[in-house]
């Protein structure tokens, strides 16, 4: 934006030299991107932050640089003294949540010209262009004041009265660019008696703009809120002077100064208020307390600051600074130009609850002007370790390293994906919907993940389409369940494939590798899981299962995934890391290995199919026979010989006796035994569970 150094003179005192003032302003936030001119004429381009409207004038700009060259800020001229009465059309604010407050004055005598030089010169100076007094006046106010204004032409406004409503389905304006535009009901109007007659703080209709021919003339200055504006410009496609610092927060209480300054300058040319201004208000004005202590302040910035050059900053930015009726600090109001930049924050104080701004947001305005470059540069305090004291952070990182040791990659991606990868892998959601981004960056990034896995299977399909025999990828991340569910910490890991060199002959990696993984971690971090088959999306049905600790808590999933992303299959586990996390208590004492041989033995028996493992070696676990050290599965065999529905299944069995060597007699009396339990329990019967 432009700002004319003359101008800006002419609400503060500033140095001689134009690089100083760019040098200045540029330190406190606003930085000056160019200096064209010398003097009072010269034009300082700054770019004004999005969350600063109230710098997007020279008023504005000229009260920051009042701060920080400790100079007062000049008072503004008198407003023209306006006759009794009021300003004779009525004024109607239908939507109340649109339009906070409305003042209309009604000037007479209006004569349509040229503005004089001064102020043409002054808007050129600034890159705009003069087209005549009443016009070239309410531009004036807005640069001036930063308040935007609009002129109509009285005697052609039906009624005359002024209504600020929502637009009517296809309603048409004709604007005074003379585009005819279709109205959508979010679009905030103001209109005559008969048809909307301006589009709200954006641009004003064509059938009530101000000619030549113009005698009386209703001067808008008004108050809309924010996102209405910015809805309404996006939906037809427009951006204006007026609906850049709507959209951004203008300042309510300045509506009828700026229509009175606009009313003084207009009588130089004759023209002269009907009556008293209009103020129409929907609500009391909005008031945002703050509070700040001298200690927290301090502790903030890392330097002690003087305590009049606190309340000097604050007391030129407008903030007005009162002594804390308790300890040592300030409190006051934000003033009203600057209440979209302070979002407030929900406080309780004997018991009550209440809006205050945030102490950060009042921290920033003194730094600013003490100077980023007056804080000593030194290094934080660390207690303790450097990775801090969190024993989940520890045990996060941790986990990394075990799962890098396996062999696998860690990977990182975005927290969201698009709505067709959500419905193929819904993780934690179940049923809920997942949340929707509400200006997502494309399709592909419309909702928050409910499950690491889509953008890991994508990533995998990436690498193969690189030329990748083998993927083993992991990642840690948040989920969003959605509605009103908690977010949930997971690790999600992804491999398949042939990994290394052909001539290592190393087999392809399947679910059991996965699975091996998954479980050898989880021992690691004292957790033992068991698998517990299940249907689930995403996963090819009969290769799915839960993951579950001995108590029956869930603690993920696994399985193939459903898909062709790569030439070879895809195998894939998520697992909820808060469970996992949790510290555990030590293990007391270790074990050790037997002093003396031991025997081993196996036993094989015949047994239903859908009789699972962990219900056999649960069973034998139960059993507790003497002098057995361990077990474990060692075949699995259908084929010739084993009657259809059924399944020999092999066991691995080693006893050892604590004080002497068993005798094969006594190893075959405890592998009968086995062999009884696990007959008797579900041997083979003909193709029914025993």
């Amino acid at each position: 934006m432009k700002f004319s150094l003359g101008w800006l003179r002419e609400h503060v005192e500033l140095p001689e030299d134009a690089v100083e003032v760019a040098r200045r302003l540029t330190a406190i936030g606003h930085s000056v991107e160019g200096i064209e001119g010398e003097g009072d004429a010269a034009v300082l381009d700054v770019d004004v932050t999005t969350n600063r409207p109230d710098c997007m004038n020279h008023r504005g700009l000229a009260r920051e640089l009042a701060t920080a060259f400790a100079r007062p800020l000049r008072p503004l001229p008198d407003p023209l003294p306006a006759p009794d009465g009021g300003a004779g059309v009525p004024v109607t604010i239908e939507d109340a949540g649109g339009c906070s407050r409305y003042v209309a004055l009604v000037l007479e005598g209006v004569e349509v010209a040229p503005s004089p030089e001064w102020l043409a010169r002054r808007l050129e100076a600034i890159g705009l262009r003069a087209i005549n007094n009443v016009v070239d006046v309410t531009n004036y106010v807005l640069w001036d004041l930063g308040q935007p204004l609009h002129a109509f032409d009285l005697d052609r406004l039906a009624g005359p009265e002024i209504r600020v409503r929502a637009a009517r389905p296809g309603e048409r304006l004709v604007t005074l660019d003379g585009v005819e535009r279709t109205l959508e009901p979010e679009a905030l109007v103001i209109a005559d008696r008969d048809r909307a007659v301006a589009l709200a703080g954006i641009m004003g209709g064509q059938e009530t703009e101000v000619t030549s021919a113009t005698r009386r003339v209703l001067l808008e200055s008004a108050h809309f809120e924010r996102r209405r504006v910015r809805r309404g410009a996006r939906a037809l496609g427009m951006h204006t002077d007026a609906s850049h610092r709507f959209e951004r927060g203008a300042d309510p209480e300045i509506c009828r100064l700026a229509a009175e300054r606009a009313a003084a300058l207009l009588a130089a040319a004759g023209a002269r208020p009907a009556g008293a201004p209009w103020d129409e208000r929907t609500g009391p004005p909005v008031e945002i307390p703050w509070r700040i202590e001298t200690a927290a302040l301090d502790a903030f910035t890392g330097v002690s600051l003087a305590p009049d050059a606190v309340e000097g900053y604050l007391t030129r930015l407008g903030f007005a600074p009162r002594r804390a009726a308790a300890g040592s600090g300030w409190q006051g109001s934000v003033p009203s130009w600057r209440l979209a930049d302070f979002e407030p924050r929900t406080v309780t104080r004997d018991g009550i609850a209440a809006l205050e701004a945030w102490p950060a947001d009042l921290y920033e305005e003194v730094l600013r002007f003490h100077g980023f470059d007056s804080i000593p540069a030194t290094l934080p305090a660390l207690p303790g370790p450097d990775e801090g004291d969190d024993e989940r952070h520890r045990r996060r990182e941790r986990l990394r390293d075990e799962l890098a040791y396996s062999g696998l990659a860690e990977a990182i991606h975005f927290a969201f994906h698009a709505r067709e990868a959500d419905a193929r892998f819904p993780g934690v959601g179940g049923a809920a919907e997942p949340v929707a981004l509400a200006n997502p960056l494309s399709e592909r990034y419309a909702v928050l993940r409910r499950s690491l896995l889509p953008n890991l299977v994508e990533t995998a399909g990436l690498n193969c389409r690189r030329g990748a025999a083998a993927v083993g990828l992991f990642e840690l991340g948040r989920l969003f369940p959605g509605g009103e569910a908690e977010e949930v910490e997971a690790v999600a890991i992804l491999l398949g494939g042939r990994p290394g060199l052909a001539w290592f002959r190393r087999p392809e990696l399947d679910l059991f590798d996965l699975k091996g993984i998954v479980e050898g971690v989880a021992l690691r971090f004292g957790v033992e899981l068991a698998a517990e088959p299940a249907a689930l999306a995403g996963f090819v049905e009969g290769t799915a299962a839960r993951l579950r600790d001995g108590e029956g808590r869930e603690y993920g999933y696994l399985g193939r995934v459903d898909g062709e992303e790569t030439p070879f299959p895809l195998y894939a586990a998520e697992i909820f890391l808060a469970p996992v996390l949790a510290p555990r208590p030590a293990a007391a004492g270790i074990d050790l290995p037997p002093r003396l041989p031991g025997v081993a033995a196996d036993l094989t028996f015949t047994h239903p199919l859908a009789v699972e493992w962990r219900e056999i070696a649960a069973a034998i676990q139960a059993a507790a026979i003497p002098d057995l050290r361990w077990f474990g599965l060692k075949d699995r065999y259908t084929g010739e010989g084993v009657p259809a529905g059924a399944v020999n299944t092999t066991i691995a069995f080693r006893y050892n006796a604590e004080a002497r060597s068993l005798t094969q007699e006594e190893v075959n009396e405890r592998q009968e035994r086995v062999a009884a339990l696990l007959a008797g329990r579900w041997g083979w019967q003909g193709g029914a569970r025993a």
